[in-house]
């Protein structure tokens, strides 16, 4: 466990914030103040559901002791339950992730600390995170992808995160292959995906062997992760048209001469169809990896979303 503490004063005044990302290999702590500002953070590794989550109820329960937090915010990887009706609100349902498989991690930990809330997922809060602070300042539509073990997107449309019967997959559609592209996929659901093309297990199973550190920024295995990346715009563009896409996630920090060339692939998969907005439409988040960590933190400051009236809070 790691632990940052940014500010030694804490002005009583200020109303803060607390969040939690759950990630697949770690989990960050924040706690912040409303202009994002983090005043202390932790990081926990993710191992089982018991241990992770007992260690960051230990976490919340000292923050709210010494600092009385008033809002809680809880972004997880999924997939999870957004329904408000359902028994099983705020749980982690179907994933690979062994071990996590409905898991409760919204009631739970709101639960420890006494405070209802907000919940959803660690792309879609994220993308609030850029909307707030970030790349989608002053947008009401906007999309956030992450391209990391999995390929992630956050979809905001007129403000809010998209809902249906679930919250969207899209990082799990199916894409035009790029024709010289004659790798299999490595999605365990469903193969030649988008995660199954462009994520970073995906990669690896494209690299058979060769180490990240030798693969060179001209290397043709970009031109099949840009060329996925730009289809799934492509279909972003034409269900949602957001003003701006964020493209991030380690794959993508460690490569960013892809941005340019996923808008230009893009704009000429859209073939004129559409007018786009003017400037970039692709760009790099503007808050980095810094994104997920201050996701919760927005969640928790939107009075209007994640936070259902849940049982028991």
């Amino acid at each position: 466990m790691v632990t940052e503490v940014r500010h030694d004063d804490w002005p009583d005044e200020d109303v803060l914030i607390a969040g939690v990302e759950l990630g697949g290999t770690k989990c960050i702590c924040s706690l912040a103040d409303a202009s994002g500002d983090v005043r202390a953070q932790e990081t926990v590794a993710t191992t089982s559901p018991d241990e992770t989550l007992a260690a960051i109820e230990r976490i919340l329960i000292g923050w709210q002791q010494s600092h009385a937090f008033e809002r809680l915010g809880v972004a997880s990887f999924g997939p999870v339950d957004l329904d408000a009706g359902s028994a099983t609100w705020g749980y982690i349902t179907a994933t690979p992730k062994g071990g996590w498989i409905r898991t409760d991690v919204g009631r739970r930990l709101g639960a420890a600390v006494g405070v209802r809330p907000a919940f959803d997922t660690d792309v879609n809060s994220a993308a609030l995170a850029e909307m707030r602070w970030g790349a989608g300042r002053g947008l009401k539509d906007f999309a956030y992808i992450t391209v990391g073990t999995g390929v992630g997107v956050g979809l905001i449309v007129n403000g809010s995160p998209t809902r249906g019967f679930a919250h969207g997959e899209l990082g799990h559609v199916r894409v035009a292959r790029h024709p010289d592209d004659r790798f299999t996929g490595a999605c365990p659901f469903h193969g030649d995906c988008v995660e199954g093309l462009a994520s970073g297990s995906a990669l690896n199973a494209r690299l058979s062997g060769r180490a990240f550190a030798d693969v060179t920024g001209e290397d043709p295995i970009w031109t099949a992760v840009a060329w996925t990346l730009a289809q799934l715009c492509h279909v972003i563009v034409c269900a949602a048209a957001p003003r701006r896409i964020a493209v991030g996630g380690g794959v993508v920090e460690r490569q960013p001469h892809l941005i340019p060339v996923i808008e230009m692939m893009l704009r000429d998969s859209l073939a004129g169809y559409m007018p786009l907005p003017e400037g970039k439409l692709v760009i790099s988040p503007g808050l980095g990896s810094r994104a997920g960590q201050l996701g919760p933190i927005a969640l928790a400051l939107d009075e209007n979303l994640g936070r259902p009236p849940v049982r028991g809070f």
